[in-house]
């Protein structure tokens, strides 16, 4: 189960409650043109639909904190703890389990859906994902070595070479770029723009690329790096 100790929690002027933090999946990636010509990149998000699965309060649990689930599951491949929590739930048994710091958990009630309906077009938003695994790869695609001359008589061209020195610290240094396995690494992208939201589908068009193949599942979230420069300002 992830988790996440941002706190993202609006109070819009209904004095309803909104959480700007929901899960996903990355469909593809897509363009679009301006009315002036110009292409924009995008990457397709499928969000939601993301019950509310736990509430956590600072009086049993130490915090407050909303625990949303995504992705349907069948029910023969629960554990027994696990086929109970969705069952005192009310919602049906799902894939993936997230956990959301808020500042409080007043205003959400147990099986409230969170879905695409939270975000509009111009948020900014920090996508979270699980990056392409790579395989074993070698040091110059891996940390971009330069590598030997390619000429015919160099005998050296993408080997490793030289590790450490060959008298008084005889060993290898913490930090050593080696050769080794690349990718497969959780990566956030922040303050990406969201260009476009399609409601009836629950599908958010995002400027330029996000962490991930496609089908890959993805984390977003309002974005942390604006608000802190609007702290920094004042």
């Amino acid at each position: 189960m992830w988790r996440s100790n941002c706190k993202e929690i609006q109070r819009p002027a209904g004095g309803v409650i909104m959480v700007k933090s929901i899960l996903g999946r990355k469909l593809r990636m897509t363009q679009m043109f301006t009315k002036d010509g110009k292409q924009i990149p995008l990457t397709a998000i499928a969000v939601g639909p993301c019950p509310i699965v736990q509430i956590k309060t600072p009086a049993k649990d130490g915090y407050a904190a909303l625990q949303i689930g995504y992705g349907e599951a069948k029910a023969q491949n629960l554990t027994r703890p696990m086929a109970g929590h969705f069952a005192n739930a009310g919602v049906k048994p799902l894939r993936v389990l997230r956990e959301i710091r808020v500042e409080s958990a007043e205003g959400f009630t147990v099986g409230q859906t969170l879905d695409g309906t939270l975000f509009q077009e111009g948020d900014r938003v920090d996508v979270t994902g699980v990056s392409k695994g790579r395989g074993f790869q070698g040091g110059i695609r891996r940390h971009n070595w330069r590598g030997g001359r390619m000429s015919h008589g160099s005998m050296f061209h993408r080997a490793i070479g030289s590790n450490s020195p060959g008298s008084g610290q005889s060993r290898l240094f913490k930090g050593k770029t080696l050769p080794g396995h690349m990718g497969h690494e959780r990566v956030t992208l922040q303050n990406l723009e969201i260009v476009k939201v399609d409601t009836q589908n629950h599908i958010l068009y995002v400027r330029g690329g996000v962490p991930g193949p496609d089908g890959g599942l993805v984390f977003v979230k309002g974005t942390a790096k604006t608000n802190r420069k609007k702290a920094v300002a004042k």
